[in-house]
């Protein structure tokens, strides 16, 4: 297919990427900043270009990859093209799209992306959704020469797992940061913690994560967790987020 890219972010140039390596052809990429957009169109042999006005008006599939908010916007500027137009969004509704293009569609991976790290899309899962049977099975198509994790929901199934990504992976990263923060504080080095954060994560990946809780507020250890909120008393936000998430672990496995 012959491919125009909006936006040059870490779910953008991952996707681009995948696409590429599949057979994919992208013509441009399209970024408000133009050195963001050559960056990337650099390394798919594409055109980049700054001016939706200047964007390919005849290629097969359109992937909107911004900002949440700036979907619509960049959606209405492609009223007048005839092929498929599609967001990566987890929570945006697939009618800001259908409200202004012919065919709209739904192309949504659930994975963390950086730009500076690879990650292999196979076993990612893509969520699909479309207006119509036709687009729906072109996205199938796509969709399964990239991943053997495909997907259709709907908006709402969307924005729940969307919801659940946060909770499983951006809230614990933070938690990770202010872990380094307390280590760095007292000359301890991060590294010290990594073996303990990658057993934490692989035993969940045969496990629910509520039968292999472990720590001191499962077992009920009210001296451990005192001396760790004294511990905290000159970080006021940390010993609440402590407080708050020992309190739900003792509610959730009562």
């Amino acid at each position: 297919m012959n491919i125009v890219l909006l936006g040059s972010g870490n779910v953008a140039t991952h996707l681009a990427k995948a696409l590429k390596a599949n057979g994919e052809n992208v013509l441009q990429v399209y970024s408000r900043n133009l050195v963001n957009a050559k960056w990337l169109a650099d390394q798919l042999s594409a055109e980049a270009v700054d001016d939706l006005s200047h964007i390919n008006q005849s290629a097969e599939l359109y992937i909107i990859s911004v900002k949440d908010d700036a979907i619509e916007p960049v959606a209405a500027s492609l009223a007048h093209v005839n092929g498929l137009v599609v967001h990566t969004s987890g929570t945006t509704d697939i009618q800001v799209l259908a409200s202004h293009v012919k065919q709209a569609g739904v192309f949504y991976p659930l994975q963390t992306f950086s730009k500076l790290k690879d990650v292999s899309f196979l076993n990612i899962p893509l969520c699909i959704e479309a207006t119509d049977q036709a687009t729906l099975l072109i996205l199938k198509q796509l969709a399964a020469k990239l991943s053997e994790k495909v997907y259709e929901l709907d908006g709402e199934k969307r924005k729940v797992l969307h919801l659940a990504a946060v909770f499983a992976c951006n809230f614990p990263n933070h938690l990770y940061a202010m872990a380094n923060e307390i280590l760095q504080e007292n000359g301890l080095d991060f590294d010290i913690i990594r073996p303990l954060i990658a057993e934490t994560a692989d035993k969940v990946m045969n496990n629910l994560p509520e039968n292999v809780q472990t720590g001191p507020a499962i077992r009920n250890d009210e001296t451990t967790m005192s001396k760790h909120l004294g511990m905290l008393e000159s970080k006021p936000e940390m010993k609440h987020i402590y407080q708050t998430l020992s309190n739900s672990i003792k509610l959730m496995l009562k």
